[in-house]
């Protein structure tokens, strides 16, 4: 009852609220973002969400699209601007993602949306992640985030697919707050972006 019934409910209230009350830093935000990637500042991509369904997630851009004399973009690193590492240090950049919560294609907390080149790498266990509408935070963002493994991160999914309950969402909300604003486990060390998944990691 909680997944299918309150927890829909409770996303569209939550998420509602949370534009409001975050409308001053978004139109910051947006402004700032606007100026550092010369023109949108919004980063769309279509991601598989609960069942494999896609849809189009919307995130603070962080990097420019500048790319060398090939026409191949940047390294990560040398996109990522200025603004979008504070953005992104401080989890800002999710904040659009309300817009899908409220729109019914993802949950405030869930296993997040990955690419859609990593279904066919997904083991059956594995895929059991998609059970559940994607999240902006979940359990694997509060157990290790971006500094564990692929393998761990998706065992921690599939855990919290199996164990979701009104109890264990408040845990992770809460201890989210606690890690965005300790600026816990953004990235992995040395690298402005997450390790692709290829199946094995």
């Amino acid at each position: 009852m909680y997944v299918n019934a309150v927890k829909p409910i409770l996303d569209f209230i939550l998420s509602l609220i949370g534009l409001v009350l975050l409308s001053p830093i978004f139109i910051v935000l947006l402004i700032l973002l606007s100026i550092a990637n010369k023109g949108n500042p919004f980063f769309f991509q279509q991601r598989p969400g609960k069942n494999e369904k896609v849809f189009k997630v919307i995130k603070f851009k962080t990097m420019t699209d500048f790319r060398d004399d090939d026409n191949n973009l940047l390294p990560d690193k040398d996109r990522l601007t200025t603004i979008g590492k504070f953005v992104r240090k401080t989890s800002l950049d999710e904040i659009p993602q309300l817009i899908n919560v409220l729109k019914g294609d993802m949950s405030l907390i869930g296993p997040r949306p990955l690419l859609i080149p990593y279904l066919s790498l997904y083991s059956k266990e594995q895929k059991r992640r998609h059970n559940l509408k994607p999240g902006i935070t979940g359990w694997a963002q509060i157990n290790g985030r971006n500094t564990i493994s692929w393998t761990q991160k998706l065992k921690f999914d599939v855990w919290y697919v199996d164990n979701v309950s009104f109890i264990l969402d408040v845990k992770i909300i809460f201890k989210t707050i606690l890690k965005v604003i300790k600026s816990e486990d953004i990235n992995t060390v040395g690298m402005a972006t997450t390790e692709p998944f290829n199946g094995k990691n």
